[in-house]
């Protein structure tokens, strides 16, 4: 398929793309066909350890390490003929050698590509070539692994991860052609699998090193003998590779479900790709997996115990209506720490996101909320409150049927519940959702879509999914407030959604001028520290703290 014909390029486009790009991306490049740096925008040194000069004029799959880079290009080929790339994920390679996880999004324009970099959590999207010649990424080990575990320790055994490192296994792939270098993998992938445990229980944990789950009567020596055989077959200059092994014991886990284990174990080799793993020293590669994985599945115990338990509380924190000053509603907030109420409970709700428990938090949320109802007067009408929903959430079936039941149970919900769909990039079934919504809807919950304009598919969602609300998320409104055009990009935003039928809130306006600025720019309600840090008692906004801005 050829390329859409678009036509040549105007400042104004350039500027309007940069300042859209900005809205979701932390850097920004230009490339041109052959995958050059031509302009470059944002933190770059921060990022690549390279100047801006320094990085224009050189092909940016340079600043990748050579398996990203191959997948890079061939990402980039492709995105010729459909315009654009979405959110695919990469690892820069720093001037330090580092490597850092990165997020893109690019665009094709005439013949420039344009590519919004920004980081990415380890609950993202796994790197291009994170998943190499048949070896599992660390979801996918930790499902099949799971259940064999629990396996082996019913039949009496002591479960083992045996650690493989392969020194000099990059020297020597960079020394070959692109066909040799994924041959070696390939070989290498296949030796380990075939000695896994169930035969399909290994993973990549670093550029030289391998873990798989060991069989009871796994042969180290023979093992090395095998590897060195078939890379010997597809490649040449195997003297210098050296192979050394250990094992590490699995049996710290065996108070956890088998759910529990494999939510553990995706957990703690998520965290090892993301810390990353350099060398092949297997001494300190197993220490370092051992610690993580304990470490995952205590946070497992511990997060499991805060869900079954109820441990705890809910802050509340004001919507104030632009205009007048008035609470329309409070957003629910969790809070972890009675005696620090107001400390991010960021790390937890990434642990429930990357280990799939956020569902279940979100019902005892939801429960945890209307208890916190039951104590106000059912007849008073004056409260409203909005529960966040994680876009991971809608998409498990035990927690739609578990939320519908609870909000049977509570009729007189109708109409004083709000939900707040957060971590809208972790939708894809957008049609499934949107029945989700709409069921809620028909009921009269209003629901809000959160965190828009922090995603390249905000446009996108909105598109698709029939919602009341959208709360404008507070780097939108940061970034709209430092570019020149940031002002008529907001109002173009508030407006469409006005023509929509869909409210807006501003997020994170902590400034009697950032008040100013998105009332200006039209949004409906406001949210932020201007009008107080969160708190369990909402009789600590009346009055409203700066209500005089109102006047």
């Amino acid at each position: 398929m050829s390329q859409p014909a678009i036509s040549s390029v105007t400042k104004q486009e350039r500027d309007r793309f940069v300042a859209l790009a900005f809205c979701w991306g932390d850097l920004l490049f230009e490339l041109d066909m052959m995958g050059t740096v031509l302009f470059s925008a944002g933190p770059v040194e921060a990022f690549t350890g390279f100047s801006a000069g320094q990085v224009t004029g050189c092909r940016f799959a340079a600043l990748l390490p050579p398996a990203d880079a191959v997948a890079f290009e061939a990402l980039q080929r492709e995105a010729r003929s459909r315009v654009r790339v979405d959110t695919a994920a990469v690892r820069l390679k720093r001037a330090s050698g580092a490597l850092l996880d990165v997020l893109v999004s690019g665009y094709w324009m005439s013949d420039r590509f344009y590519l919004a970099l920004r980081l990415r959590g380890a609950a993202q999207r796994p790197a291009l070539a994170d998943t190499v010649a048949g070896l599992r990424d660390p979801e996918s080990f930790s499902r099949a692994v799971g259940p064999r575990i629990k396996a082996l320790e019913a039949e009496g055994q002591t479960p083992e991860m045996a650690i493989i490192g392969l020194s000099g296994l990059e020297e020597l792939r960079e020394r070959l052609d692109e066909t040799q270098a994924q041959a070696v993998m390939a070989s290498i992938s296949s030796c380990l699998l075939a000695t896994s445990v169930g035969g399909d229980t290994a993973v990549r944990l670093g550029e030289e090193s391998f873990g798989l789950l060991r069989d009871p009567m796994l042969d180290f020596n023979a093992l090395n003998e095998n590897l060195f055989a078939v890379i010997a077959a597809v490649a040449p200059g195997t003297d210098t590779l050296q192979i050394s092994n250990t094992s590490i014991a699995l049996d710290v886990a065996r108070d956890l479900s088998e759910g529990d284990l494999t939510r553990g174990l995706m957990y703690a080799l998520g965290s090892v790709q993301k810390q990353g793993i350099r060398g092949s020293d297997v001494s300190s590669i197993s220490d370092k997996v051992f610690t993580l994985i304990s470490q995952g599945l205590s946070d497992i115990r511990n997060f499991r115990r805060i869900i079954d338990e109820r441990r705890f509380f809910v802050a509340l924190q004001p919507i104030v209506d632009i205009r007048r000053g008035e609470i329309h509603h409070f957003e629910a907030l969790c809070r972890f720490d009675l005696a620090l109420p107001h400390n991010s409970p960021y790390q937890y709700i990434v642990l429930g996101e990357e280990t799939g428990l956020i569902h279940e938090f979100d019902v005892a949320m939801a429960a945890k909320v209307i208890g916190l109802f039951k104590k106000m007067p059912v007849n008073n009408l004056k409260y409203s409150i909005a529960i966040n929903i994680s876009g991971f959430s809608i998409g498990v079936p035990e927690y739609v049927t578990a939320l519908h039941a609870l909000l049977r149970e509570n009729p007189w919900t109708q109409g004083r519940l709000m939900f707040e769909i957060t971590e809208s990039s972790r939708i894809t079934d957008l049609e499934a959702v949107n029945t989700f919504i709409q069921d809620l809807r028909r009921n009269n919950y209003k629901v809000c879509l959160d965190d828009f304009g922090a995603g390249a598919a905000s446009f996108r969602y909105l598109s698709a999914l029939e919602v009341d609300v959208v709360k404008i998320d507070g780097s939108a409104v940061r970034n709209a407030q430092k570019a020149a055009k940031g002002r008529a990009f907001l109002s173009a935003l508030t407006e469409l959604c006005s023509r929509l039928g869909v409210e807006t809130i501003a997020e994170m306006v902590d400034s009697p001028e950032s008040l100013a600025f998105v009332r200006d720019c039209g949004c409906d309600y406001v949210q932020g520290f201007l009008f107080g840090r969160p708190s369990r008692n909402a009789a600590d906004f009346t009055p409203l703290p700066n209500l005089k801005l109102f006047r």
